[in-house]
């Protein structure tokens, strides 16, 4: 069941007042580059704050599309089933990344968006922010930069399952986490997984027991430290060196 109906329970006062002109992630979701009163109207967008509980689901495939969804806090998984009832996940999101792109094209979702952990998101209701970009023609560069770097994020995964070996596939997969953390101002190199091994094998096309016996490996070459979901990544270059010139 999607928690749109719940949107705003369990938010204090003062998470409830922040909006895109007080937030740290905005450089990283839509705003880069609007003036303040550009900035006003889309605080005026975002009309509330929805909280997900880990495991609920954001929305699911085949319900209708009607906005975007900004991830302030938390971690998400998106998925698609298959007809023998499993699971494929397609992509990992955090805070500053945009959740609902999906259903763009069709007006009603293709996958399912699921709590990783207890998680926050501003809701964006797509019909009024397409009426805002055509008053705003920066916000309208700016959503077609989003777009174009989620086009470059699924060109990387097509290289992950495609191009890669299987310790590849997982050395270029801590990389990626490590980068977009950093940019969060997180640390690169103490991870902390809030997926599944498993989860993270369906992403890359590979079992879970075969991401298990890669990160022992990955230990056991002094590449990273690994306690449970802490991942310390001890040798960074030697992650690069591993994946070579297929992280380009």
């Amino acid at each position: 069941m999607s928690t749109l109906a719940r949107a705003g329970s369990g938010l204090s006062a003062s998470q409830l007042k922040a909006a895109c002109s007080n937030c740290g992630l905005r450089e990283l979701c839509l705003p880069v580059g609007l003036s303040d009163a550009e900035m006003k109207r889309l605080d005026e967008l975002v009309t509330r704050k929805s909280t997900v509980r880990r495991g609920d689901s954001l929305y699911r495939a085949g319900q209708p599309f009607e906005a975007l969804f900004a991830v302030r806090t938390g971690f998400f998984k998106t998925r698609t089933g298959s007809p023998d009832g499993r699971e494929h996940v397609t992509g990992f999101q955090m805070a500053g990344d945009l959740l609902g792109l999906d259903g763009i094209g069709d007006d009603i979702h293709a996958c399912d968006a699921v709590a990783l952990e207890d998680s926050q998101v501003c809701v964006i209701p797509y019909a009024h922010l397409e009426r805002l970009a055509g008053e705003f023609k920066e916000l309208q560069r700016q959503f077609h930069r989003v777009l174009g770097r989620e086009i470059v994020r699924d060109h990387g995964v097509m290289l992950l399952l495609g191009g890669m070996k299987t310790e590849q596939k997982l050395a270029a997969f801590l990389l990626n986490l490590s980068r977009r953390l950093g940019e969060r101002g997180f640390s690169p190199t103490a991870l902390v997984l809030r997926m599944t091994r498993e989860e993270i094998g369906t992403y890359l096309g590979v079992t879970l027991e075969t991401v298990s016996r890669c990160f022992t490996r990955f230990q056991d070459d002094g590449l990273l430290r690994v306690r449970h979901k802490h991942i310390e990544i001890v040798d960074l270059a030697g992650l690069q060196a591993l994946v070579g010139d297929a992280a380009r």
